[in-house]
């Protein structure tokens, strides 16, 4: 099992990273400040590390620096709020493997730290699947029955969302923070939205609303 390191300011979305790192199957350690990053980094029992630049005894910057002067060769992905070219620049030609800028959403920093760490196994199951539902993760293709759907990007997420956990019911709480990301607003009605979309698409038994508590992937001809 590969070993994140965290090393975030902010505990909302330390909490948010190490609580999804460990949903996909990732041990996480989070730490607050770049001294402790350094320190856990050096020890080599991580496998890569996340890295905010705004950190509260020296920045994510001079933490690389020093990682980097020691030959330290982990994988960092920095994950700030700074999203000027000029901050950009400065991490990756310092050293970072990747630059993700805040907010963000999680599936995308997944994706990252799986291209990074190259944990995908040849023979890893790339459609995932429903009754007649399948979705096609490597071509980012949908269908059900006998046609292709075509899906927005958002509605893929959502979609990808159901089919990871077949029959169980989500709440719209948990399908924000997965598909939208840490940074949204609880009161919003944009999943409601998104799986009426689905449902134009897929069939309109394809989402079950389960009064009270969210919705749930069903197959219809079952």
């Amino acid at each position: 099992m590969s070993q994140i390191l965290v090393v975030e300011d902010e505990t909302r979305i330390s909490s948010f990273v190490s609580k999804g790192l460990r949903a996909a199957g990732f041990a996480s350690t989070a730490v607050t400040t770049g001294r402790e990053g350094y320190d856990l980094a050096q020890t080599g029992d991580y496998d890569l590390m996340i890295l905010d630049l705004g950190l509260p005894d020296q920045d994510g910057f001079t933490v690389l620096r020093r990682l980097r002067s020691a030959r330290n060769t982990i994988p960092v992905i920095i994950l700030t709020a700074r999203s000027s070219v000029t901050d950009t620049v400065a991490g990756l030609e310092g050293g970072a493997d990747d630059y993700m800028v805040k907010p963000f959403r999680f599936e995308e920093l997944l994706a990252r730290i799986r291209l990074r760490l190259r944990t995908e196994p040849a023979g890893e199951v790339t459609v995932l699947s429903h009754g007649s539902l399948s979705l096609d993760l490597r071509t980012r293709r949908a269908r059900t029955e006998d046609r292709e759907v075509d899906l927005s990007a958002r509605e893929f997420a959502l979609a990808e969302t159901f089919l990871r956990n077949p029959g169980q019911v989500l709440s719209r709480e948990q399908l924000l923070s997965r598909v939208w990301g840490y940074d949204f607003d609880p009161g919003s009605n944009v999943v409601d939205v998104y799986v009426r979309y689905l449902r134009n698409k897929l069939g309109p038994e394809r989402v079950v609303t389960v009064r009270g508590m969210g919705y749930r992937l069903a197959d219809p001809a079952a």
